[in-house]
């Protein structure tokens, strides 16, 4: 089955920021079909202008609720409706609002009810979430019913808003946060409970908390059922934020009964107006055995990470002493260049190092190896680096032969653009979408030499860009003189295009 990262690199135009922002929602949407007894679907346009008019919609992820019988039985993602099939896609991208069909939808001989939500992110609708209800199960409306959909329907608006869900959420708390069916406490504007799910209450009553929670102020309470102070201060603090429309990551606390309780916090705030906030409780107490051993094989793997690293820098002094003792001068270059290659690696690993999920910040990465490649150029000449755009996160896999290219790039450019005495700058341009990341490095040198051919190049630095790119990144280069605006002759430097596919089918 296609990821959803491949469909929208396949069908959609969508830039990696709004990508990534799918990305999250689905992250979190498991919580809207559980608290909404329905199913949900994202679709987008396939058209590359991502306009509401005129082309098919793609169906790119679906969650089914694990709180009733789900309205799709079969696997949905992959399937293509026109406008004319479901009309209020369209209507929910073009106007801005959820819109909901006025009769039930037949489909399969299931009785549905259908609803569009617009995805709005930075004040542009990227796709359309449809709500479908199986409604063959009657339902008896419960408390319960009525405050997980009141929940549902809050939520959805902040969707519509763009408020939901919030910039900067945390991948690995919206995994392991707990999820509806754990236990869910419904606050008002002030903090007082009017709403606890029956596993919920159970969790504070492992916590120690003997009556009921309807009625009470849920900061105050939690931070005396927590023995540590600093894990109750913090709990009770998160809660607080939630309310004054702040989100919160993932907590865990101990409480003074020995019971281990996940807690989350999240406002609600539809169209801007403080509705109160949902708190997500677990009682975690017998899972925190099994956890431990998938957190000691996690740190293992960081373990090696950060021993190969240790490894690599020693590798690198090796060579250091070694361009020291060296009297010839081409063998002191090659030396060095070969520890701005092995460091550049080791670099790579201690980032590995850190992550929980073999993923690198690539942007944080390039930010220390740039400077280090810098080093190469020489005391006459002075050259500037710059990157304009963002890499963002990408898998272990693409990191290290990325960082080792865009090395070897930027380095031939400051070694070979600029003579002794002339300064000048490098660039690097950023373009990152669903299904490609662009990366150009341009300098305003003096431009590739008559007859240059990036195939026929037999330096040591291209023939590993080269290797790298086609081997290992599955991507194209291509190098081309930069010439000033309105002339064919006059040369203002040179430009490396990378071409990298995110998608790992492509």
């Amino acid at each position: 089955m296609s990821t959803l990262a491949e469909l929208l690199a396949d069908n959609t135009g969508l830039p990696g920021e709004a990508a990534d922002h799918l990305q999250t929602v689905v992250a979190e949407w498991q919580l809207l079909a559980d608290l909404s007894f329905a199913d949900f679907l994202l679709w987008v346009p396939v058209t590359e202008e991502l306009q509401p008019d005129g082309g098919d919609f793609v169906c790119v992820a679906h969650a089914r609720p694990t709180t009733a019988p789900t309205a799709h039985p079969e696997d949905v993602v992959g399937t293509r409706f026109t406008v004319d099939e479901h009309p209020q896609l369209a209507k929910a991208m073009r106007e801005v609002r959820i819109c909901r069909e006025e009769d039930p939808h037949w489909y399969r001989d299931l009785p549905m009810r259908r609803e569009a939500i617009p995805v709005r992110f930075h004040d542009q609708v990227i796709a359309v979430m449809s709500r479908e209800t199986n409604l063959a199960a009657p339902r008896v409306p419960s408390p319960l019913e009525i405050a997980y959909l009141g929940s549902a329907g809050d939520l959805c608006q902040m969707i519509v808003d763009g408020t939901f869900p919030p910039n900067g959420t945390n991948a690995t708390d919206t995994h392991t946060s707990p999820r509806v069916g754990d236990g869910l406490i419904r606050l008002d504007s002030s903090g007082t409970v009017v709403f606890a799910s029956p596993n919920g209450l159970s969790a504070y009553h492992r916590m120690g908390h003997e009556s009921d929670l309807v009625g009470t102020r849920l900061a105050p309470l939690t931070r005396s059922l927590i023995r540590d102070p600093f894990d109750a201060t913090e709990v009770s603090h998160r809660i607080i934020e939630a309310l004054d429309g702040k989100p919160s990551s993932r907590t865990e606390a101990d409480s003074r009964r020995g019971a281990v309780v996940l807690f989350r916090a999240l406002p609600l705030r539809p169209a801007g107006q403080a509705a109160g906030a949902l708190v997500l409780v677990r009682d975690v107490t017998e899972v925190k055995r099994r956890d431990r051993a998938l957190l000691s094989k996690d740190a293992t793997i960081r373990e090696i990470h950060h021993r190969v690293k240790n490894n690599l820098q020693t590798v690198a002094a090796l060579l250091r002493l070694q361009s020291r003792r060296t009297s010839s001068e081409e063998a002191r270059l090659a030396l060095a260049e070969s520890v701005r290659r092995v460091t550049s690696i080791a670099l790579v690993h201690e980032a590995l190092s850190i992550s929980v999920d073999e993923r690198v910040d690539l942007d944080k990465l390039l930010d220390n190896v740039l400077p280090m490649v810098g080093e190469v150029a020489t005391a006459e000449s002075q050259v500037s680096m710059s990157r304009k755009g963002s890499f963002g996160v990408v898998v272990a896999e693409i990191a290290t032969p990325l960082v080792m290219v865009l090395a070897e790039l930027v380095q031939n450019a400051i070694e070979h653009a600029f003579p002794a005495g002339r300064s000048g700058k490098v660039e690097l341009i950023v373009e990152r979408s669903a299904r490609w990341l662009d990366v150009v490095i341009r300098d305003n040198g003096r431009g590739l030499p008559s007859g240059f051919s990036l195939e026929r190049s037999d330096g040591l630095g291209l023939q590993i860009v080269r290797t790298l790119v086609e081997s290992e990144l599955r991507g194209s280069l291509s190098l081309r003189k930069v010439r000033a605006e309105g002339s064919s002759t006059r040369v203002t430097g040179t430009e490396a295009a990378l071409r990298i596919p995110l998608s790992r089918r492509l």
